[in-house]
């Protein structure tokens, strides 16, 4: 029972890094790209749902991407959306399409982007640390009913606190490259 949870808390601690990973692939530098959009929601007949359900998103050229809702009355909402966003974002409507031109690098937007960045990570480590909260409460619950003694819960609460820390270390180490990557000029 005991490698069985500690094997299935690694590969999901592994699964919060690799979902880590894809978010800062998508804050980029300089250039445009769609996947910057993929976590801005829109308000849909009462719901927040994600862009990319209401609206084609593209490429128009390297420094502009292009949203264009499928519904002509989804177009203001779309705009605010992404206007009120935490990317710093200025889009301008153009008829059905709208222009969402990315900002020039300064100083202060590699500084918001950083701050993008350790937000992301923060919630990675809160989703390691929830996967230990989890792990630990199994283990605490086959002591309760008998299946486990204290002592094999003591020493698993250590191996999953090994694997948590291995986790943190590595957001924290992705985190480290990706602000490194955004300051260089």
């Amino acid at each position: 029972m005991i490698p069985e949870l500690k094997k299935t808390t690694e590969h999901k601690m592994h699964k919060s890094i690799e979902a880590l990973k894809a978010d800062l692939a998508k804050v980029r530098t300089g250039r445009a790209h769609t996947g910057l959009l993929d976590h801005v929601t829109v308000e849909y007949y009462g719901s927040p749902v994600p862009i990319n359900q209401v609206a084609n998103v593209t490429l128009i050229d390297a420094r502009t991407i292009g949203v264009q809702p499928w519904e002509k009355n989804m177009v203001s909402k779309v705009e605010k959306a992404i206007r009120d966003c935490d990317l710093g974002l200025n889009p301008a409507a153009q008829g059905e399409l709208i222009r969402v031109p990315m900002p020039a690098l300064t100083e202060e937007r590699r500084r918001d982007l950083t701050k993008v960045v350790r937000h992301e990570g923060e919630t990675a480590k809160v989703a390691v640390r929830n996967l230990r909260r989890d792990a630990n409460q199994q283990l605490k619950d086959a002591v309760k009913d008998k299946l486990i003694s204290e002592d094999e819960e003591r020493r698993a609460e250590d191996e999953i606190q090994k694997l948590t820390d291995r986790s943190v270390a590595e957001i924290d180490k992705l985190l480290a490259q990706k602000e490194q990557e955004l300051m260089q000029i």
